[in-house]
């Protein structure tokens, strides 16, 4: 299929995210003098703004997408979850698995950017275990009710704590049982053991992790062959898809690689969120029917556009299928 037919088809795609639900919160100012009190910046700020992130930030590309998107996490009962339920409203995302527990703080990232440099990030949240859900309901009914209308299932594990190894065991049970789809963007400290998921996007750092190899020294080739090799003996996922950043992306099939993509990205603002626009395009896409090499291309062609934006943030189709510029080289 080519990208107009993929993005077509995608919009008859039933999709369900499962993870770290946090909302982003931007301090948006300048920076004109230094501190008399300490050796920081003065920001004089302009403007704040709210995003979904984390795993709610999955849903809203695959929402942006046209997806008929839905969401299991955990929220607290506070002004950033309300913040979070309103966002997911206007998305049309179905959140009502999601578990809600008045003991726990919604995540909560707060980034201080001043004009287009990020000076730091302040973050609030609880300890991991208080976001398992696994410790506050039936996992079996939640995914149960869940899976019953979806076509494939994303993981987005952010390590904080709602994905557990339980819940990854009931999941790959039940989805294999239906034949649905399970994607997971990994986190490999969390060291679960994810063997037989049917799409993995580590970056290329992740990468290595999941491969137990260390970081390439200076003049040293990046090993990917032997990084796929090594994740399939351990994982051996249906498809593996490591994005490369500068180097774009490798698609990967039974330990082989199988297709390299060159980036798309043309200007690079952001790169946060990114990865979320990967997982939630290869996902729809698969579901829909394109083929693992047609999807990574539409991937890496909405990473293109989400990169060349401020903030976390979305493609849709109309960004996605517009001309690139190819004026200047990467």
């Amino acid at each position: 299929m080519n990208t107009a037919a993929i993005l077509t088809a995608i919009r008859n795609t039933r999709i369900l995210v499962i993870g770290d639900v946090m909302l982003d919160h931007y301090i948006w100012g300048d920076v004109n003098r230094i501190s008399p009190e300490a050796p920081v910046p003065v920001l004089h700020v302009m403007r704040e703004s709210h995003t979904a992130g984390g795993a709610a930030n999955v849903a809203l590309n695959l929402a942006a997408l046209g997806c008929k998107a839905s969401l299991i996490g955990m929220l607290g009962e506070d002004e950033a979850a309300n913040h979070l339920a309103r966002m997911l409203a206007a998305a049309a995302i179905d959140f009502s698995h999601c578990v809600t527990d008045p003991a726990v703080a919604t995540i909560v990232k707060t980034r201080v950017v001043a004009r287009t440099q990020q000076l730091c990030r302040i973050d609030r949240e609880a300890a991991r275990h208080a976001y398992a859900l696994d410790a506050s309901t039936d996992v079996d009914d939640l995914l149960e009710s869940a899976l019953a209308q979806t076509d494939a299932v994303i993981v987005s594990d952010y390590a904080k704590g709602v994905i557990t190894q339980h819940l990854i065991d009931r999941l790959l049970v039940l989805a294999t049982a239906r034949g649905v789809l399970v994607a997971v963007d990994p986190k490999p400290a969390r060291q679960l053991n994810l063997r037989g998921v049917g799409l993995l996007t580590p970056n290329r750092h992740e990468a290595l992790e999941l491969a137990a190899l260390p970081e390439p020294g200076p003049g040293e080739a990046y090993p990917l062959e032997q990084i796929c090799r090594r994740i399939h003996d351990t994982i051996a996922p249906n498809w593996l898809v490591i994005t490369l950043g500068a180097d774009g992306m490798a698609v990967s099939r039974d330990g082989q690689v199988a297709h390299r993509l060159a980036t798309e990205a043309r200007e690079i603002f952001d790169v946060c969120g990114a990865g979320d626009t990967v997982i939630a395009t290869l996902t729809a896409a698969l579901a829909s029917g394109a083929t693992a090499v047609e999807a990574a291309s539409l991937a890496n062609r909405a990473a293109g556009v989400v990169v060349a934006k401020m903030g976390t943030a979305t493609a849709t189709p109309e960004e996605i299928l517009t001309p690139r510029r190819t004026d200047f080289p990467l």
